[in-house]
């Protein structure tokens, strides 16, 4: 009576819609497989860490030096981007006013954008006449022209102005007093 409707011989198996979803489900699971395996062997990495950097014991290490002599010296300052000109304000520290600074402004994905200015002296601080495209973030380095201190932050996207810091935190206390 409710017997289940017996299977035609005749009808060929891949006129079955179930078994369509038997097999073409695993082997579209392989071909995707297989095609992220060729995407991300051939991209390279996702380092955007433009200093240079070693590997050791599986460590990476890099030059901490230029951050710990802007912290020693007090350094910060502000770097503003608006209607074509990039300036660099200093808040604190003493920098010496007379020579130009390196600015590096980073795309965070595309290497290929990325903008190394010389800000030469100019007004209360440095400043150079470059659009900066402000539809993405920009990850800033500043430094010394002889690279003796640097100075790191980061420009959001449509924002005109950032502070630039030294990567290592404020000094500890002394504690000798």
């Amino acid at each position: 009576m409710n017997d289940p409707l017996p299977h035609d011989a005749s009808k060929p198996l891949w006129r079955n819609p179930v078994m369509w979803l038997v097999v073409g489900l695993p082997l579209l699971s392989i071909v995707a497989g297989v095609g992220l395996v060729i995407v991300a062997t051939h991209t390279g990495g996702a380092d955007s860490v433009t200093d240079p950097v070693r590997r050791v014991a599986q460590i990476q290490t890099t030059d901490l030096g230029p951050d710990a002599a802007a912290r020693k010296l007090g350094l910060s300052a502000v770097l503003r981007v608006e209607d074509g000109i990039v300036e660099v304000l200093p808040a604190t520290g003493r920098f010496a006013r007379d020579r130009p600074l390196r600015l590096l402004l980073e795309h965070p994905t595309r290497q290929a954008e990325d903008l190394q200015l010389e800000l030469p002296p100019g007004g209360p601080g440095w400043r150079l006449q470059q659009a900066v495209d402000p539809q993405h973030d920009w990850v800033v380095q500043l430094h010394a022209a002889d690279g003796s201190w640097r100075l790191h932050g980061r420009l959001p996207r449509q924002q005109h102005a950032a502070r630039l810091a030294p990567s290592l935190g404020a000094p500890p206390p002394d504690a000798s007093g």
